[in-house]
């Protein structure tokens, strides 16, 4: 029997996207947080592992990295309101075996199960493939493709309200070395200050206070 952990910090939404696993999976935990998950998945390397991307504590990209360092046989499925190419690419390229949309149909996660089992990669429907990996000529790249990995989850992170001791920890840095990647995604990007990032996450809909 194929087993799974569930981690989304909105717990109705844990408890539904649980409630959808059922018949395809046993559900071994859920959770809320980021830390939680990690410790569950490295005590119970479950044959899945459903990350929300914007988990709070431990960043899911670091959950990624430390799976990788830890060699766990646990499959990540990454689930997101954002679909944007540099958050997609990012996510298979740390090591993700599958990336949801929430705003896609429930079948995907019964899909991307049996892709993933078959030794294949998932990837929502909702997200247009050609374009997730050639850009079509002439295309101007979306500003967020311009920041580095380490640079755009510091981006969700300060975006989602989270200050730069809270970023540190949860993305294993110090200090110093967020507020330097805050420096440089701003100048990147042109922005001057926090509420500047929030409206060009809300403009570009990168973020759940997107409509």
């Amino acid at each position: 029997m194929v087993t799974a952990i569930v981690a989304d910090e909105l717990p109705l939404v844990c408890e539904g996207i649980c409630a959808l696993c059922e018949g395809l999976c046993e559900v071994l935990a859920r959770c809320g947080d980021g830390d939680e998950a990690w410790n569950l998945a490295r005590r119970m390397n479950p044959g899945f592992l459903l990350l929300d991307l914007n988990l709070p504590g431990l960043h899911p990209f670091e959950i990624l990295r430390r799976a990788r360092q830890h060699e766990l046989t646990t499959r990540v499925i990454v689930m997101a309101v954002r679909g944007d190419r540099k958050t997609v690419l990012d996510s298979l390229r740390a090591g993700a075996s599958g990336y949801i949309l929430k705003s896609g149909p429930a079948r995907q996660i019964e899909d991307a199960f049996k892709q993933i089992l078959r030794g294949g990669a998932y990837v929502s429907p909702l997200i247009e493939l050609t374009r997730l990996f050639v850009s079509a000529p002439g295309e101007r790249c979306h500003p967020i493709e311009n920041l580095s990995s380490r640079e755009q989850q510091v981006f969700s992170l300060l975006v989602e309200g989270i200050r730069a001791k809270e970023i540190a920890a949860r993305l294993s840095l110090s200090p110093k070395t967020v507020d330097t990647y805050r420096a440089s995604l701003m100048r990147k990007l042109d922005l001057h200050d926090v509420p500047s990032l929030v409206k060009f996450a809300i403009q570009h809909k990168m973020t759940q206070l997107s409509g």
